[in-house]
């Protein structure tokens, strides 16, 4: 059985007496963020949020300023609601630049989202470079044969930015 980041992630909350739930689904871009938020965040109250999109957007079928239009409305939405800490990774780098210039110009806006509405952002693309160097590796070593989804190896470098990221902030906020 193969394990994404958010496995990877609710085995270190469990660990740590963290409640993870996780309300992702495959395919999802942010206009499908916005649409379920009232049922699928609004309700749980979280203190820490996780929004994680940008991939299924940069390939899809949306535009870049309702990408960032999404965001904004759900972080928005979540201060409304519980005023978590919010925090917005990024996907993984691509060896090609034609799927790393969409990547990119997505991750930017994840970026200015984050500077302008106080969200933590979580430069994966960046952990991914560095990982890739330090361990003398190929970009195909931590992706599926399709390229666009991590293999297990490459999920656990999300999780592990993420963690990071959560431990410099503190579970709580």
């Amino acid at each position: 059985m193969r394990r994404g980041y958010p496995d990877i992630l609710k085995g270190w909350c469990w660990s740590k007496g963290i409640e993870l739930i996780n309300r992702s689904r495959t395919g999802e871009n942010s206009f499908d963020g916005v649409r379920s938020f009232d049922e699928d965040i609004a309700p749980f109250r979280p203190r820490l949020l996780i929004l994680h999109f940008g991939i299924d957007d940069a390939f899809g079928c949306v535009y870049k300023s309702e990408f960032k239009e999404n965001l904004v409305r759900m972080v928005r939405s979540a201060r409304e609601c519980c005023k978590p800490v919010i925090i917005m990774p990024t996907s993984q780098s691509f060896d090609s630049a034609y799927y790393m210039q969409p990547a990119h110009f997505y991750y930017q806006i994840i970026r200015e989202v984050c500077i302008d509405l106080g969200c933590q952002m979580v430069p994966v693309h960046s952990c991914w470079d560095r990982y890739i160097r330090e361990q003398g590796l190929m970009h195909t070593d931590l992706v599926q044969k399709n390229v666009l989804h991590p293999n297990e190896r490459g999920h656990a470098i999300f999780a592990k930015a993420i963690i990071n990221r959560i431990e410099l902030i503190g579970p709580a906020g």
